[in-house]
């Protein structure tokens, strides 16, 4: 095994999927890792991505950012850049680069929240493909901090509820329902 897949062994080694559609994506990215020369390259028809639900867990709000490409809110994140092959690192990276947001931290700790397979059409010369999406949570003490990246890139703060309501993929609102439980589970009730 290539020592570029190690990370994400070492990061599945103490996952547990939470249905059948999961635990099926988490067996095509164990066979990615088995195989690829490096999981992470854009080339392969299915490759890593790193993303990220942003919390601000005092007020209990997750941050998503629109992406004009897909029409949707979503969570930050995206591609590793060569070299790169920790995923928390990547998700780290690309929350910083689309927020704005200098002290983000994984939160409550760097564990794998959720491992979706997504399609992605194809536009201009790039095929279609898959991204192998290593998703996590990240959280910032700064809300007011967060600035988008670029202007058709705006960033909302949503409570868990409009989050859920407001994105239109089922894999995103499965992982909005975990984070909803981490907050749940970390904030006074009342």
């Amino acid at each position: 095994m290539p020592a570029v897949a190690r990370p994400i062994v070492d990061l599945l080694s103490s996952f547990r999927p939470q249905d059948p559609t999961e635990a099926a994506d988490v067996a095509r990215v164990r066979g990615l890792l088995a195989t690829a020369e490096d999981p992470w390259l854009r080339s392969t028809p299915l490759h890593l991505t790193a993303s990220a639900l942003v919390v601000h867990p005092d007020s209990g709000r997750i941050l998503l950012r629109w992406h004009q490409r897909q029409q949707a809110w979503l969570q930050v994140g995206g591609h590793g850049d060569p070299g790169e092959t920790d995923p928390v690192d990547i998700a780290l990276r690309e929350g910083r680069e689309e927020t704005g947001l200098t002290d983000l931290v994984p939160w409550p700790d760097a564990a794998l929240l959720h491992l979706v397979i997504v399609s992605v059409n194809a536009r201009g010369d790039e095929p279609a493909h898959e991204h192998a999406d290593l998703r996590f949570v990240l959280a910032t003490a700064e809300p007011r901090a967060a600035r988008p990246e670029t202007p058709d890139a705006p960033l909302r703060w949503f409570t868990p509820a409009e989050a859920r309501a407001a994105t239109s993929e089922d894999n995103l609102r499965e992982s909005l329902t975990r984070v909803r439980r981490l907050l749940d589970g970390t904030r006074p009730v009342g």
